[in-house]
């Protein structure tokens, strides 16, 4: 889901964005599916990112396109799409940085389509996981309502490596996501809901 993370960390202007696309390992409530994340070009310095995952019970995708201002990476709209069975959902925000709002439509309740004041630093939950990378690459604090929980090890092409595990919590969500310096994308992201385990996807290859 879009939510919008408060507070996020500044974006070194050295750390150049460059496209990629990356396949992960997947599951989606305990099923086998393929994941894709894919970062793109758009034009007028604006850039797509996007996470797909897709098995026999669910078709889920999530994308923002943004730009970079002022050394900050920027959401200007996004859209969030599942098809879960009988379950579908569909969400499009817009974040308005001339007027300092946010909303969202679509498959929402009224009370939750906003609009909600932007503050600067502001990313929705999808961005979060592309600046987390590049702050921890330049020593600069993860201050998305993460929580930095230190060292551990995952295997990347059959090849243990150490990773920063962060960890982002709502009411009912819990968003995990390990970080290994020098990948450009999350090598592990595991996501809970009430406690059980919805997503998990790991990283399989990158390519530019």
């Amino acid at each position: 889901a879009l939510l919008l993370a408060l507070g996020a960390g500044h974006a070194d202007a050295a750390n150049v964005l460059a496209p990629f696309s990356a396949d992960y390992q997947a599951s989606y409530m305990g099923m086998q599916a393929e994941g894709k994340m894919t970062l793109a070009a758009q034009g007028d310095d604006r850039w797509k990112y996007s996470l797909s995952i897709r098995n026999q019970l669910a078709d889920i995708s999530q994308s923002t396109v943004f730009d970079e201002h002022q050394g900050r990476l920027r959401p200007l709209s996004g859209n969030d799409r599942a098809t879960a069975l009988i379950k579908k959902r569909n969400v499009d925000a817009v974040y308005d940085w001339n007027s300092g709002q946010a909303t969202w439509t679509g498959d929402l309740k009224p009370e939750r389509r906003g609009p909600v004041q932007l503050k600067q630093g502001d990313m929705d939950a999808l961005l979060v996981n592309l600046a987390v990378v590049r702050d921890l690459a330049d020593g600069k604090p993860l201050n998305y309502r993460l929580v930095d929980e230190g060292q551990e090890q995952v295997t990347v092409n059959g090849t243990p490596r150490e990773a920063t595990k962060v960890v982002r919590r709502t009411d009912k969500r819990e968003m995990y996501v390990w970080i290994v310096p020098g990948m450009p994308v999350p090598a592990r992201i595991l996501q809970k809901e009430d406690g059980r385990e919805t997503i998990n996807l790991v990283v399989r290859s990158i390519s530019p």
